[in-house]
């Protein structure tokens, strides 16, 4: 995962990997964190980043991803969200 990316999520690059759930491409895995930090640290700025989180959201869905649900669960946890995975139009 890029360390600038891991940097704003405020972790070290070992907590976000070890926290990756099993058969979770590292793309998916790193796409579902930044819509969650989005949507819990960064509302008051949406109307800049919406376009981008539709099209994240519409490249997650092509990638078939099994275990989304628990994804956005580990992401919350690691991230300390409360991010509904409706909200991010999963």
């Amino acid at each position: 995962m890029d360390s600038a990316l891991v940097e704003v999520f405020g972790k070290t690059e070992k907590e976000v990997v070890k926290e990756t759930p099993a058969q979770v491409e590292k793309g998916v895995w790193a796409t579902v964190l930044a819509l969650i930090w989005l949507h819990g640290f960064k509302m008051d700025a949406q109307v800049e980043w919406q376009l981008v989180a539709m099209k994240a959201v519409t490249w997650i869905r092509n990638q078939k991803v099994v275990s989304l649900s628990e994804c956005v669960r580990v992401g919350n946890c690691l991230l300390g969200c409360q991010v509904k995975e409706e909200d991010l139009g999963f």
